[in-house]
């Protein structure tokens, strides 16, 4: 099986922004990114960098969907933003139909998907999120699909040309 990791330092939200929008150039319809870590370990900050790789106009407000669990943002693809924070249990999840768009349409990203691996499309990009100091952050992200993989070395070469 393919597997890749790498981890990256961010020093400031706009830096984990800039990651993000990075990685969104590379995504393209069904992918889908899974992320984990604490409260403001910066999360939604790759999401709203993302969100502007994928072609959402710098003028939409990306926020958290704590409470209404899955935001949608229109861009090059359909962004699905979700948080299953207040989600107690895998059932709620299902319950409410968001398995529906993991991996179907448009590009899926979840917060706090480490609540439940096992609902994850193998294709998965995940990224844990490590709180270093006040505004530094530690991301580590793990590839074990061809196509995750695929995207994390796009990441990596992106990164590279631009030091």
């Amino acid at each position: 099986m393919t597997e890749k990791t790498l981890t990256f330092h961010s020093g400031s939200r706009e830096e984990t922004v800039g990651l993000g929008r990075k990685l969104g150039r590379l995504l393209k319809e069904g992918d889908v990114i899974a992320l984990s870590g604490e409260l403001g370990s910066g999360k939604t900050c790759m999401t709203k960098g993302l969100a502007l790789g994928l072609g959402v106009p710098e003028t939409e407000v990306v926020t958290s969907p704590s409470f209404t669990f899955m935001n949608e943002y229109e861009g090059r693809e359909t962004l699905y933003h979700m948080d299953v924070y207040r989600l107690a249990h895998l059932s709620d999840f299902i319950g409410i139909g968001l398995e529906d768009y993991l991996g179907h349409g448009g590009v899926a990203v979840m917060e706090w998907a480490d609540r439940w691996p096992e609902i994850l499309p193998e294709h998965t990009l995940s990224v844990a999120f490590a709180i270093l100091g006040e505004d530094a952050r530690a991301l580590c992200f793990c590839a074990c699909h061809p196509r995750a993989v695929e995207i994390l070395e796009g990441l990596e070469r992106a990164i590279c040309e631009m030091n």
